[in-house]
């Protein structure tokens, strides 16, 4: 089973340490630093799983995730948020809009990779 987690975050430290657990985990993990860059990163090359922050200077996140969904392609890829909004609102309109998850900042990367195994093998497992 492949393993590809896309991080797109405009915070580029967290970026790096989030593929660096990933990886130590056995992900094959790519970074994008704002949505414009992760959406194409995302067409360029599906990934299982999304990692995708709330607030970047170009495309929020909903308008990333509204943006995924209306791609055939890549409308069923489990998008994670990762967001320091800690608003219920927020995550109650992240995951009725058909978010995976909705986790905060500051986050534990343990829960991050749990999340995103558990997004992945739920997926496969629908789809098989």
């Amino acid at each position: 089973m492949s393993r590809n987690v896309l991080i797109i975050d405009d915070e580029r430290a967290l970026s790096q340490a989030l593929a660096v657990r990933f990886r130590a985990a056995g992900f094959n993990p790519s970074t994008a630093d704002n949505g414009l860059n992760g959406l194409a990163a995302a067409e360029a090359n599906p990934p299982d799983a999304i990692v995708l922050d709330m607030r970047m200077p170009d495309l929020d996140g909903f308008e990333v995730h509204a943006r995924l969904k209306q791609r055939a392609e890549l409308a069923a890829i489990p998008v994670i948020f990762l967001s320091a909004n800690v608003q219920d609102s927020a995550r109650q309109s992240a995951l009725a809009s058909g978010a995976w998850a909705y986790l905060t900042k500051p986050y534990d990367p343990r829960e991050v990779v749990a999340v995103v195994t558990e997004a992945i093998s739920r997926k496969s497992a629908a789809t098989s």
